[in-house]
């Protein structure tokens, strides 16, 4: 693997696209007070690296639940009978797989794993359940607490403070 170095002007560049994606390059290298050539350069080897994962549109759920309701929101706590790394890794192969399974963390200590799902409503919720948690011989416990509201939602990664 090749080691990742980065400078001040990368943090810049990848503080800015954090807040905001959707910037032209000419926009990028302004802010980041590169020029486009280099700023673009500086992109493409982020990517390149790894840093940068994808870019993607964050919805609103509040105005997009006008059309299609709010939805169900639930933080899960799975344990399992059998912590073996085959079992661990068996059971997450699973539900990196469902879409309304959001994030998907192994965790110590404690349960096992921690979800956040999103369905679009209690009887949906269920049906993934009793296909993932109660079919499943090995979950020994399962605890859902369900959002009433969402306080903050931020996928910034905080990057240290330079210059």
């Amino acid at each position: 693997m090749n080691e990742i170095s980065l400078d001040e002007a990368d943090f810049r560049v990848l503080e800015l696209l954090q807040t905001d994606a959707s910037r032209s390059n000419q926009a990028l290298a302004e802010a980041a007070h590169l020029s486009p050539a280099t700023c673009l350069r500086r992109v493409r080897r982020l990517r390149q690296q790894g840093l940068i994962e994808r870019e993607v549109a964050i919805l609103s759920p509040d105005r997009l639940s006008a059309v299609i309701g709010h939805g169900l929101t639930a933080v899960v706590e799975l344990t399992l009978e059998r912590q073996g790394a085959e079992y661990l890794d068996e059971l997450e192969t699973r539900l990196v797989l469902e879409p309304e399974v959001q994030q998907c963390y192994r965790v110590s200590p404690g349960p096992d794993f921690v979800l956040v799902v999103h369905t679009a409503d209690m009887p949906t919720y269920l049906a993934l359940s009793q296909r993932l948690f109660s079919s499943e011989r090995n979950v020994r416990n399962v605890k859902a607490f369900f959002s009433t509201r969402r306080g903050k939602f931020d996928p910034r990664l905080p990057l240290p403070a330079r210059g």
